[in-house]
């Protein structure tokens, strides 16, 4: 497997093998895929109970594989909503793509085409918070980034299998509050991170905003609150003279 390095300016670093990298992204991976089990499960049942044949449901974890988007679609295709609502609603839903790609991008560029495609295809929250804090130790590598997303990839879709055959088992699967999961699993990601009082300021502001915002029901709140959260971070950041 060639493996494409991007080195970090002024920064020394040891760079493995590509089959080590590939094979340490999916042993990090590892952990987050504990989120994958109810999530997936969820979304499997869902689908079947939203009237799509086994093989729609397998095809949609298997191509689409958009997590919350799925969760979302799915729900919207069970009330009858339009094609153009589901469209606008996957789209602010999954704009967070668009703030990782921008931050991924300094990384990534210099990959080649095919290995950007499979990295860009297998970004997920969890890829992203992982190579956040692997970066700040090593410079990332395509293999370490198709290795970790593949992982996640392979476990979303072999719960979602088992969500799909449980369907007809478990009815209701959406009643248990599942996706709780997903949250849990991100704030043990974003609490060891925060180590600046603007990134603690940031956070909190996208999490209150966050709130607010989608209780008054405004799309792309999620949105958002990201990128407000980021501002506010470097505004408090230069407030306080906060050194780098």
């Amino acid at each position: 497997m060639d493996d494409n390095a991007i080195v970090k300016p002024q920064t020394p670093h040891t760079i493995n093998s590509p089959w080590r990298e590939f094979w340490s992204g999916m042993y990090n991976m590892i952990p987050l895929c504990l989120s994958v089990i109810p999530w997936g499960i969820l979304a499997g049942s869902m689908a079947i109970q939203s009237g799509l044949t086994v093989g729609q449901s397998i095809g949609m974890s298997v191509i689409l594989f958009a997590g919350a988007a799925q969760l979302v679609t799915l729900g919207l295709l069970s009330s009858g909503a339009s094609i153009i609502s589901i469209i606008i609603s996957i789209f602010f839903i999954t704009s967070q793509h668009f703030l990782y790609g921008l931050t991924l991008r300094e990384y990534v560029a210099k990959f080649k085409i095919h290995r950007r495609i499979p990295i860009g295809f297998l970004l997920t929250d969890e890829l992203f918070a992982l190579s956040c804090a692997k970066n700040k130790k090593q410079p990332l590598t395509s293999s370490y980034l198709i290795g970790a997303g593949l992982c996640f990839y392979l476990c979303w879709n072999l719960f979602s299998l088992i969500g799909i055959l449980m369907a007809s088992k478990i009815p209701n699967l959406a009643d248990y509050h599942l996706d709780f999961s997903i949250i849990a699993t991100f704030i043990t990601i974003i609490v060891p991170m925060i180590k600046k009082i603007s990134v603690l300021c940031g956070v909190c502001f996208s999490l209150i905003s966050s709130m607010l915002l989608s209780y008054f029901h405004i799309e792309g709140a999620i949105i958002i609150s990201g990128i407000g959260g980021m501002f506010f971070s470097v505004f408090i950041s230069r407030l306080i003279k906060e050194p780098a």
